[in-house]
């Protein structure tokens, strides 16, 4: 590192669990953020400033007026643009010694598995559950580490999932993909806007644990707030031997599934799992 390196990442340095040999470990690595909405704005711009190297951006949609309550990235002469590119815009001011790529773009699943083989740490960002399952199986097939949030009205998620580990369940674990529970959309129920924040932040949080080798966090665990009465809930996710995209039999890794546009959130006996 050099001196301006030095001083940028001088209180990350200065913590015993990170140091010098985790930040170079985070300026050497390489994160893709899928979505670059409520979620993806902060993780992206906190994975920026800690000096993770490369980020790669990849949402098709453009910024809309009403993207502006909660997605901190974009700013309102951004309204009409691409959101990998008006991204790109912010976190270049915050950073400009970081590459950046982006990729707006509808990526199927071939390319999702390129994607996620050249990343070292996957954030699922997304705003559906078609894009939660093909990143989840992606990074099953490719043994990338993922951290997954989730939020709507004022329920959030977030759940770490490290492939790394032979051990490590998955996003299908906890919520099959053949269920048939029902979705609700933010664009009818909305969504608070400070709550995509703390889940976003917190994805960012987990990824550069996981990038700087510190072993604690929620890896294989599933966190869970309320954001009305900030109720927490952290519970451990177990692997399902039945399960059929990381379990003995896998049958749904392979499948081709293209990325659906609804925002959504499926419910479930314990708790509800949103869409930002």
């Amino acid at each position: 590192m050099n001196d301006q390196q030095l001083m940028r990442y001088s209180r990350h340095i200065l913590l015993n669990e990170i140091g010098i040999e985790g930040q170079a470990k985070l300026l050497s690595s390489r994160a893709l953020i899928v979505g670059v909405g409520g979620l993806g704005s902060p993780a992206a711009l906190y994975l920026a400033s800690s000096g993770v190297g490369r980020i790669t951006l990849c949402d098709p949609d453009v910024v809309d007026f009403s993207n502006l309550q909660r997605q901190i990235i974009h700013r309102t002469r951004a309204v009409g643009r691409l959101k990998v590119e008006s991204a790109k815009e912010t976190l270049e001011d915050v950073n400009p010694e970081i590459k950046y790529v982006t990729l707006a773009e509808r990526v199927d699943d071939e390319r999702l598995l390129e994607l996620v083989a050249d990343a070292d740490v996957v954030l699922d960002c997304s705003d559906n559950f078609a894009t939660r399952y093909a990143v989840n199986r992606a990074c099953v097939a490719k043994r990338t580490p993922l951290v997954s949030g989730a939020a709507i009205m004022m329920h959030g998620q977030l759940s770490v999932f490290d492939f790394r580990r032979p051990d490590a369940p998955c996003y299908n674990c906890l919520f099959s993909e053949e269920s048939e529970a029902p979705e609700l959309r933010c664009a009818t129920t909305g969504v608070f806007a400070p709550l995509v924040g703390i889940i976003g932040a917190m994805q960012a949080a987990e990824a550069i644990k996981l990038l700087a080798g510190i072993e604690r966090g929620l890896s294989n665990r599933l966190f869970f707030v309320n954001a009305l009465d900030m109720n927490v809930m952290i519970s451990d996710v177990s692997k399902d031997a039945s399960c059929k995209v990381c379990g003995a039999h896998p049958s749904l890794v392979d499948r081709a599934r293209s990325p659906a546009e609804s925002c959504s959130v499926k419910s479930s006996s314990c708790l509800v799992v949103g869409k930002e």
